[in-house]
């Protein structure tokens, strides 16, 4: 969850680690620091955001050529300038950076402690380094040989980069778990946890694997995997264009990340939908394409936002192609015995392809013979190399902690499968297959459409900035919808709020609503209709406010409601790409008007890479 940057070559290394680091911010951001060998090595953190470690480096002498820099969100030690990293061994000649989790570090503390090392963090990185360091020095070994031997003995997840004040022309880097890239320019070498830091200075780039340690050592790379075996690196070009990682004129990333739906949906669609020619093609399903039409069940995996995609494509999967579907969440998966059988389809939906909870369950999953399909957004990710096979929603980088356009791109790749795989069952004909391309084809237009619904949005979130509680409901394809809706407003504004069925509002939830409760009915125009007129009618008369999303034209609604949004009108099974759209924009303003940092909100980090 933390964010690496480490530079070694012929530039200043400072400049380019803090640029780094605030684009890594969104990682983590309780605290930050860097490491230089400038006649020493100089170790400079501090609790707090990237801007407050320039503030304290202003001034200092940072020539030099080799560094590293990391941003933390805290899991061992709480956030403060000590427990911060980078972290230095007990002679002070090591120093390391680290995202993950070691699961062993007491056992291995307490025989550094009977060795005579004393500890200044709470942290298991500082025990980590340490650790290094003693076998550095009994083995009296390299410090790449001595990282080898260290990782051979620990369990747990780590993307680390390691210096030592003796080698200015070394560095040391491994991960298992986390990610990590090496980026690869003209005499001049990057490692940062994901590619965002990178793009400015090269297109290539080396995705390290589990196990891998790579060294830059005199100007050379070299990777082997801790048994000291030879790797030979598989260098990638990225495609990514500096501006996608901007804010682009918007006050904020998630703002911008929202109003880029209608490209990122198309770009999910482009190459792979033609409604005209009635084409679909999913290029990343081929080899396993047959298994998943003669699927008995799908079992689908995820965390978050990407839980909620999950539940969604459980509805449209078991409409269109007549297969059961269970969605699970991953963290829940990988802990207990799940019955999966040879030959059984699991999907893994993940935005960054890194969640540590997901490649779990995934691992699991595969132990059992599962034909594996993977659904992320990142190039090279953890998840797209452990998979059989998938797809990439192609939505562009997704800064803002608070997943949005992951969300419908996710969307649409699934119901592109579902569709795909509904026309080769013969479960749809070809009419719907070839209507429902057609209104799949209109999907970016229409959320352009709801986009402008911004303003009266805005009004909206007036009156209810100040509400200590929501409720969100829905049904059918919605009632997804009403928890990410939720989700969405607890993520950023801090405000207590809960998503659930509609017709599961009189089972418990209804003691809750009084003048006082704002309740948010996705209330578009389906089979659920009727019902969901009554269920506004129940929270109207226990004098509820009642903020309802409702197609366009719809009157009955209107004359209930205390606020409705009109949204255009879309297939049932499609509707969830548009109707999230003014949930989205709702919690991104009552957040604004209460004072919040949507984009780095407390205690959340975007990829969650421990456990």
């Amino acid at each position: 969850m933390c964010g690496i940057v480490a530079y070694i070559g012929h530039r200043q290394a400072a400049p380019i680690i803090i640029k780094g680091l605030k684009r890594l911010e969104y990682r983590g951001y309780d605290s930050a620091g860097i490491s230089l060998l400038n006649g020493g090595l100089n170790i400079y953190k501090k609790m707090g955001k990237v801007a407050d470690l320039e503030n304290l480096i202003d001034g200092k002498n940072l020539d030099s050529t080799i560094g590293t820099g990391h941003t933390r969100w805290a899991t061992h030690g709480e956030p403060n300038d000590i427990n911060a990293h980078p972290h230095v061994s007990r002679s002070g000649n090591i120093s390391i950076i680290h995202n993950g989790i070691i699961e062993n570090y007491a056992s291995i503390k307490q025989d550094l402690i009977n060795k005579g090392y004393t500890f200044n963090s709470e942290t298991d990185t500082e025990v980590l380094v340490n650790f290094i360091e003693s076998i550095k020095e009994e083995r009296q070994c390299s410090l790449p040989k001595a990282v080898r031997l260290a990782l051979n003995a620990v369990v747990g997840a780590y993307a680390i980069v390691v210096m030592t004040k003796e080698d200015p022309n070394l560095l040391v880097a491994a991960r298992k778990g986390s990610p990590l890239v090496v980026g690869i320019g003209k005499d001049e070498f990057f490692f940062a946890s994901d590619a965002t830091p990178l793009i400015e200075y090269t297109n290539e780039v080396v995705y390290l694997k589990d196990y891998e340690v790579a060294v830059i050592e005199n100007g050379e790379f070299s990777i082997r995997d801790v048994k000291n075996v030879e790797k030979t690196p598989y260098i990638e070009t990225i495609e990514m264009e500096l501006e996608a990682i901007e804010k682009g004129g918007f006050e904020h990333f998630m703002l911008k990340e929202i109003y880029e739906q209608p490209k990122s949906i198309k770009d999910c669609m482009r190459g792979r939908l033609n409604a005209d020619e009635g084409r679909l093609v999913l290029g990343g399903i081929r080899e396993y394409a047959n298994r998943l039409i003669e699927a008995d069940k799908i079992v689908i995996n995820a965390c978050g936002t990407s839980w909620h995609a999950g539940l969604v494509s459980e509805y449209f999967i078991e409409e269109f192609c007549r297969i059961p579907v269970e969605v699970e969440y991953a963290s829940e998966f990988r802990y207990r015995n799940p019955i999966i059988n040879e030959g059984d389809i699991v999907f893994a939906i993940s935005q960054s392809g890194e969640t540590a909870d997901t490649l779990a369950a995934i691992e699991l999953a595969k132990s059992k013979g599962a034909i594996i399909f993977g659904i992320c957004n990142v190039v090279g990710s953890s998840i797209a190399r452990a998979t059989h096979e998938g797809a990439y929603t192609h939505a562009g980088p997704e800064i803002g902690v608070a997943s949005t356009k992951a969300f419908t791109a996710q969307l649409t790749v699934m119901f592109m499968i579902a569709l795909k795989l509904a026309y080769r069952k013969g479960t749809i004909g070809e009419s719907a297959f070839r209507s429902m391309l057609f209104e799949m084809e209109r999907i970016p237009q229409k959320v352009e459409r709801t986009l402008e619904l911004n303003e009266q949005i805005i009004e909206i979130a007036k009156k209810f900035k100040d509400s200590g509680n929501f409720l969100y409901l829905g049904r059918g394809y919605n009632f997804p919808v009403a928890l990410e809706g939720a989700l969405k407003l607890k993520e950023i504004s801090y405000i207590h709020a809960e998503g659930y069925p509609a017709a599961e509002m009189k089972h418990g939830p209804i003691a809750l609503i009084d003048e006082d409760m704002p309740v948010v009915f996705i209330a578009t125009k389906d089979r659920g209709y009727e019902k969901i007129i009554s269920n506004i009618q129940e929270v109207k008369a226990r004098k509820g406010q009642v903020i309802a999303i409702v197609t366009e034209g719809d009157e009955e609604v209107s004359k209930i409601a205390d606020y409705t949004i009109e949204v255009p009108d879309t297939h049932e099974a499609l509707m969830p790409l548009i109707s999230v759209i003014p949930l989205q924009l709702l919690a991104y303003h009552i957040a604004i008007m209460r004072g919040c940092n949507v984009d780095q909100p407390r205690n959340l980090a975007k990829s969650v890479t421990v456990e």
